[in-house]
């Protein structure tokens, strides 16, 4: 495999993080309060992010186990099966965290911690002890691993927080009175 190519596939798992955030930023520049731009970036990185990124998983899982086989450094296994529908539950959390309060975003976040995470630690014990520089198992795939979880579960708790000020409080009681 070239380098180029090889930075292309290890870079892709990327796009998950980088279209939400991008998407989040645009939407948000006129927020009228912060804590419409933190429900726009919660909503965002819930679908953008855990929801699509995770079905994109899915689907290749499925579809193309050869290509997902040879990208994380493996032969195919029955257990890529398992790996599809786990990630097909973390699409189902992403998605319902679009419109689910800011302790269910929590929830979720952890949820999906607990997969991904893991996800991150074996992806580096194959990486340091056995060598596995596959695309599919460095790079952006370790990036993800750690931050869509890790975001989701820091924007809610902010979300928590700000909704238990008094400033946002008045805030949230003015603009509904104002409708």
């Amino acid at each position: 495999m070239d380098n180029y190519s090889y930075l292309a596939q290890s870079a892709f798992p990327l796009v998950w993080i980088l279209v939400p955030a991008v998407g989040a930023f645009v939407r948000t520049r006129h927020a009228q309060s912060p804590q419409q731009a933190l429900e726009t970036w919660q909503r965002w990185w819930a679908i953008g992010a855990f929801g699509c990124g995770s079905l994109w998983m899915t689907v290749a899982f499925l579809a193309f186990p050869d290509v997902m086989a040879t990208a994380i450094g493996f032969d195919r296994t029955p257990f890529m099966f398992e790996i599809a529908f786990a990630n097909l539950g973390l699409a189902v959390m992403g998605f319902r965290a679009a419109s689910a309060s800011a302790r269910e975003r929590i929830t979720i976040g952890i949820g999906g911690g607990m997969f991904l995470w893991g996800a991150l630690a074996g992806h580096l014990y194959q990486w340091f002890a056995h060598g596995d520089h596959a695309p599919g198992n460095t790079g952006g795939v370790l990036v993800n691993d750690l931050l869509i979880p890790a975001v989701m579960i820091i924007l809610a708790v902010r979300s928590r927080r700000l909704a238990a000020t008094p400033r946002a409080n008045a805030e949230t009681v003015g603009a509904v009175g104002a409708e």
